[in-house]
């Protein structure tokens, strides 16, 4: 996946994106670790929960963008991260836990990664997965509406993403439980409450709008904003309060070696 992230934009909502990691977290049944992994570590900061958890001789990290990897090694100094492609990463050792906090919607064979991580997980290990399950959203769903409609339209004659449908959990389970002693899944809608439509646009456009607005190009990308921001404003209502509720729906998978 050639695309390029921010990790000053990425943090802006770092109280809500940190959520969701925690929340995994809190499923994962061990006690104590000798190693474990942060999948796609981002900026650090599912990094440092699992830290706080398990301390920080025990605890690396891994990402493919160089501006997320600098800010992780920022934040967290004393803990190793290292570059890497997830697609194609084979772990040295094997380990107590792989936990990957919305990474692997980006790898349309992350089925097979999982089964391949699996098999260089100590027995009781653990694999713990987070996927934002947003393509259905409306605010995914203006990403495309909005490249579509516009002076940039030939800009965008596939799509901006490779992002494809998560599989249903029924496909997950069937496909990791020969691997496993204990397979867990289960949805989780967050109604993350915002300013305004600009506050939405925000948030996306430190993950999944990115790779639209490169695409768009520097020429567009105000234009391309201003139309995107124009649908949001549409898609989602105004609370009888002020602001707007965020819709945001995750896939949460932990699988027990």
């Amino acid at each position: 996946m050639n695309v390029s992230w921010s990790a000053s934009q990425y943090v802006k909502f770092e109280d809500e994106r940190t959520r969701p990691p925690r929340d995994l977290l809190a499923q994962v049944p061990l006690e104590r670790l000798s190693s474990g992994v942060d999948l796609g570590c981002g900026p650090g900061n599912s990094t440092e929960l699992l830290i706080e958890r398990f301390g920080a001789a025990s605890i690396s990290g891994i990402d493919s963008d160089d501006d997320m990897l600098a800010a992780a090694r920022e934040r967290l100094p004393y803990t190793t991260f290292a570059r890497a492609d997830l697609a194609t990463w084979q772990p040295e050792a094997q380990h107590d836990l792989f936990f990957a906090n919305a990474v692997f919607q980006w790898l349309p064979d992350h089925m097979a990664i999982f089964e391949r991580l699996m098999g260089h997980l100590r027995p009781g290990g653990v694999l713990a997965v987070q996927m934002p399950d947003t393509l259905d959203e409306p605010s995914h769903r203006a990403m495309a509406e909005t490249a579509a409609d516009g002076p940039w339209a030939a800009r965008f004659g596939e799509p901006a993403t490779p992002r494809k449908p998560l599989h249903p959990p029924s496909a997950y389970y069937d496909r990791l439980k020969p691997h496993a002693e204990r397979v867990d899944i289960w949805h989780t809608i967050y109604n993350h409450p915002m300013a305004d439509a600009a506050a939405i646009v925000e948030w996306v456009a430190g993950s999944g709008l990115r790779p639209w607005l490169d695409r768009a190009g520097p020429d567009h990308r105000e234009a391309f904003l201003a139309a995107y921001t124009s649908r949001i404003e549409a898609a989602y209502p105004t609370l009888a309060s002020g602001g707007k509720l965020f819709r945001f729906p995750r896939l949460f998978i932990v699988v027990v070696k």
